[in-house]
């Protein structure tokens, strides 16, 4: 700007020096009945900046500096300006990309002071200024933080595939201009800087990889509103890995994303990817610091609040390991499971064999584009569990807690797969009772009733799983047919506390009055016709010396069999939901009045 003295332009300089510390620094302590008076005072500047442009740019023009090219129409999505317009790096160029910096930031202006349409359409002036000239150093880092802003301010109106169009045309900018030139770009402030304030060339590329891991980032939250999962997973893994790069990020912040990220590796099998993200989680989580002490004297408020923070943040990196571990038990269950569901060890042998085989290239092929350097497993699953189940205890996380609990069962289920001492599996079992027993009771039914539901359910599996336990056991160890009465009397509690669980299933999907509903509905249909039929099977096994006792038991067994029929003959489309057990309790309903009868008539032999 020749025709601008030196003093013209370090007052437009401090004037922008100014109104970017009102926005970034005065703003924080803005009083809360004017959340917005630094950056109003900081829009004042902006429009002083604006005028001054103009008034300079007339000056050259009457000099002999001509007009700028007539504006091209703009849709604001176009794929990019290479070669096109006047020369970016040209003096007219330049003009161009300082009154669009303007724009830009009055554009970001109005969108924080909650003023959407005109933030929107000083942005959309910013992209029109820039499409007269063709990219280059002086502009491809406001070319991309103004698509980045238009694309989130789209996003935030739901209108994804708008977003989408600004932000993947930010990635082509940023991709081209690193091909065909690649040298650190002008940063916006440096339009309004005087020379000898300029950044270095290593500051300059370092701002201008951030604004382009903010176009991923954003993308990657795209493209997951979009479904394609696979895609934002692989925008937030590059995200991830830039950030720890550039050294732009916030530990916790960071570390619950790469947590979160590991949740999708896991789902799509890829344990080593998972267990990598989540090792790194761990990690950086601990750059956060320690919380403060609970215990420390005079704790402020703000010093409480991160203590809980990270204590919950923490927690949810800790559940994270915990669904790892779980899905990797899972996964591995369903590959080594026979026809009966046991552990097949000779398969389990061919596996491991193969797994060494493979194990060595796939690795490290795949961890070449592992998103972080060192891996740090933890120390130990318990401690993991521990910490989670310490954060989110019952007042004011009862889902969390639940959930937790219920996924902590879930892994002693899975290990007790691999256990070939049968002894040692039932304890596994026994230890999951312990853990779901007293909050099943705890919960109030009102409020918490679905949780309950589920507990339930599985207490009562749990239960029948254990009483096939200790009858394999005792017939293995059994020198007759003939079981004792120590064995007999614990067979018997299992099987009635099985069906104890099952029955106040049941029972929860009564009304109020305890009435049994004609109609069950479609997310508990099948869970009810299959405690029914568990509960008619479990009242036949029961063990008595008493015939009245065994005469009542085959009563109820066929009473709920007889249910499971019925049930499936007044709705037939619930009989596809139970075929095993609907064919089982048919049977059985022809089976067992005649055993029914024999029983009477041995009674009135004996009477």
């Amino acid at each position: 700007m020749a025709s601008v003295n030196s003093d013209e332009w370090r007052a437009v300089c401090h004037k922008f020096t100014s109104a970017q510390n009102l926005t970034l620094v005065e703003s924080r302590n803005d009083p809360d009945n004017e959340p917005f008076r630094s950056k109003y005072k900081a829009r004042e500047l902006l429009a002083e900046i604006y005028c001054s442009l103009k008034s300079f740019e007339v000056g050259e023009e009457e000099s002999g500096g001509g007009r700028p090219p007539t504006e091209p129409p703009v849709d604001g999505q176009r794929e990019d300006g290479f070669g096109e317009g006047v020369g970016g790096d040209s003096p007219a160029g330049l003009r161009a990309a300082r009154l669009a910096a303007v724009e830009y930031y009055l554009g970001v202006n109005h969108v924080d002071t909650e003023e959407l349409s005109a933030g929107q359409e000083h942005l959309m002036n910013c992209v029109k200024l820039l499409e007269r000239c063709s990219v280059s150093s002086e502009n491809v880092s406001l070319f991309i933080h103004v698509r980045n802003q238009l694309g989130i301010l789209w996003a935030g109106r739901d209108e994804t595939e708008t977003s989408q169009g600004f932000l993947e045309t930010a990635e082509s900018n940023y991709q081209r201009y690193m091909k065909e030139d690649g040298s650190p770009p002008t940063d916006m402030t440096e339009y309004f800087t005087t020379e000898e304030n300029l950044l270095t060339h290593q500051e300059r590329t370092k701002r201008f990889e951030l604004a382009y891991t903010h176009t991923m980032y954003y993308l990657a939250q795209v493209y997951k509103n979009l479904g394609e999962t696979e895609r934002a997973a692989t925008y937030c893994h590059s995200t991830l890995q830039r950030q720890l790069q550039l050294n732009q990020f916030s530990p916790m912040e960071w570390a619950l994303n790469a947590a979160t990220l590991s949740q999708y590796y896991i789902t799509k099998g890829l344990y080593m990817e998972g267990r990598h993200c989540l090792s790194a989680a761990t990690v950086i989580s601990g750059l956060a610091g320690e919380a403060p002490s609970e215990a420390a004297a005079q704790e402020s408020e703000a010093e409480s609040e991160r203590r809980e923070q990270l204590r919950q943040k923490r927690a949810e990196i800790a559940r994270c390991w915990i669904k790892y571990c779980l899905n990797l038990l899972q996964d591995s269950k369903k590959l080594l499971e026979d026809s009966i569901g046991e552990l097949d060890t000779d398969r389990q042998e061919e596996m491991k064999m193969a797994r060494r085989r493979e194990e060595e290239e796939e690795e490290k092929g795949r961890k070449s584009a592992l998103l972080f350097g060192s891996e740090d497993t933890f120390d130990s699953i318990a401690s993991l569990e521990e910490k989670a189940k310490e954060y989110f205890e019952m007042d004011g996380h009862v889902t969390d807690h639940v959930e937790i609990l219920q996924d902590h069962s879930a892994l002693f289920r899975s290990l007790a797969f691999y256990e070939e001492d049968l002894e040692r599996r039932c304890k596994m079992h026994k230890r999951r009772v312990d853990m779901l027993e007293p909050i099943c009771n705890d919960l109030n039914a009102q409020y918490y009733l679905m949780i309950r539901r589920q507990m339930m359910f599985e207490l009562a599996e749990i239960y029948n799983e254990m009483m096939d336990l200790k009858l394999t056991l005792a017939n293995r160890q059994a020198d007759s047919e003939t079981l004792d009465n120590h064995t007999i009397k614990k067979f018997n509690h299992l099987c009635s506390a099985s069906a104890k669980y099952f029955q106040m299933f049941l029972d929860s999907l009564c009304s109020p009055e305890g009435k049994i509903p004609e109609h069950l509905e479609e997310e508990v249909l099948r869970p009810a016709l299959v405690a029914r039929f568990r509960v008619a099977r479990l009242y036949s096994r029961l063990i008595s010396s008493s015939p009245s006792a065994q005469l009542e038991n085959l009563d109820k067994s066929l009473e709920h069999y007889k249910y499971v029929v019925q049930y499936c003959e007044a709705h037939p489309e619930a009989a596809a939901t139970v075929e095993t057990e609907l064919e089982l309790s048919t049977e059985m309903v022809g089976l067992l009045p005649l055993k029914i009868n024999r029983l009477k008539a041995k009674m009135a032999v004996n009477s």
